[in-house]
């Protein structure tokens, strides 16, 4: 108990923390955005003096000295836009702005508005009277530099999204080997009474008990058995065998068909010829199992059950289908996810192995056919042949 508190304030100082840190980087990168801005602004207002100093002395200075001053001017503007307007609408000098801009009036229009909202534009005064007008816009400095909490912005989100997700695997890998721990040991401890169980079954062969019992009871046996063998394997990678489908198929479905409710009327179609896929029988009959379950659970242990096994090409489908109580489209892929139950006593296992043994292990596809509510719902799983 008091080490998930203490790695709960961990986590929390971590978090205040990193808010802070993006925090201080946030409002250092804005304070210098405006910082470098205002320099911008300053620079030009020093600009627009010179400008009038230059027309003001323009008469009284020689040539070179003249070009010179227009030099120092232009290059105090190296990389900032600027545009300059005669108050009678001609343009004056224009510094980092593409002819194609100048030459056409709609884009100078939309240029000069722009310059205005970037920022306010610079009048040259020479004696009471508006000569020219300066327009400026931001530097591409500026404007990388005004992104640039964005993409640092951007660059946190992905950070955040890698620990994210490196934490929920690691957290789903540690529930992975829990689960795995807990199967192994079921087995083990089935395995002990089902030792016995079979010794027993060999004693009763030699008292008066009708046969047929004792089959009842074998059969029951090499089911724990079958079971034993499922768990032991959860955690390993399954051997898969060149198998009839049609076969193991039926073989699971008369099981569970003759110690169900005499309430379900079962049925079940398929091709009156061998079809051959790469299976782990007990896995595939876990998934049957599994999916016959949930459909006589739907049903409230009365209703219509029925499988169908096709073959289109190299496809297998294996379609179940009840009269259960159907499910929301919204709930289509849900079911199929770990602790997802509708039940009022359940863990929501039995839809996420029957997804993990078809996909992961046959690599094969389970879904959700069609569903009605209120009509029931067809299952359908999709396996290669070999």
């Amino acid at each position: 108990m008091t080490f998930s508190f203490d790695r709960n304030i961990i986590r929390w100082i971590i978090i205040i923390s990193s808010f802070i840190i993006i925090s201080l980087i946030l409002w250092n990168t804005y304070t210098f955005f405006q910082n470098f801005k205002e320099e911008e602004r300053v620079k030009m207002n020093t600009w627009s003096v010179a400008q009038i100093d230059l027309l003001k002395n323009m008469d009284n200075l020689d040539e070179d000295v003249n070009n010179v001053t227009s030099h120092v001017l232009t290059e105090m503007t190296t990389s900032t836009p600027m545009l300059v307007v005669i108050a009678d609408g001609s343009l004056g000098t224009s510094i980092n702005i593409d002819d194609k801009e100048l030459n056409d009036p709609e884009k100078l229009e939309k240029l000069i508005q722009k310059f205005s909202n970037e920022n306010e534009p610079i009048p040259v005064i020479i004696g009471n009277k508006v000569f020219q007008t300066v327009y400026y816009g931001n530097s591409p400095l500026l404007n990388k530099l005004k992104y640039y909490p964005l993409a640092l912005l951007l660059i946190i989100l992905l950070f955040g999204a890698v620990v994210y997700f490196f934490y929920r695997s690691s957290k789903i890998a540690e529930q992975n080997k829990l689960w795995t721990g807990m199967a192994k040991e079921t087995a083990h401890q089935i395995g002990t009474p089902l030792s016995s169980l079979v010794g027993w079954a060999e004693i009763l062969k030699t008292e008066a008990v009708n046969p047929e019992y004792i089959l009842e009871i074998e059969k029951d046996i090499d089911r724990l058995q079958t079971i034993t063998e499922r768990f032991s394997k959860i955690g390993s990678v399954p051997t898969l065998k060149s198998m009839n489908i049609v076969e193991v198929t039926k073989s699971s479905y008369e099981y569970l068909k003759s110690r169900s409710s005499k309430l379900i009327n079962f049925e079940i179609v398929t091709p009156d010829r061998e079809i051959q896929v790469n299976l782990n029988e007990e896995l595939y009959s876990w998934t049957i199992e599994n999916l016959v379950k949930n459909a006589i659970d739907a049903m409230r242990g009365k209703g219509d059950l029925k499988l169908e096994l096709t073959q289109l090409e190299n496809q297998v489908f294996i379609n179940i289908s009840d009269t259960g109580k159907g499910i929301p489209k919204s709930s289509f892929t849900k079911i199929f996810e770990p602790g997802y139950t509708t039940k009022k006593r359940g863990w929501g296992l039995g839809l996420s192995l029957a997804k993990r043994i078809v996909e992961d292990y046959h690599n094969g596809k389970i879904r959700v056919l069609t569903s009605e509510i209120g009509n029931g719902t067809t299952i359908q799983i999709l396996l290669r042949q070999v």
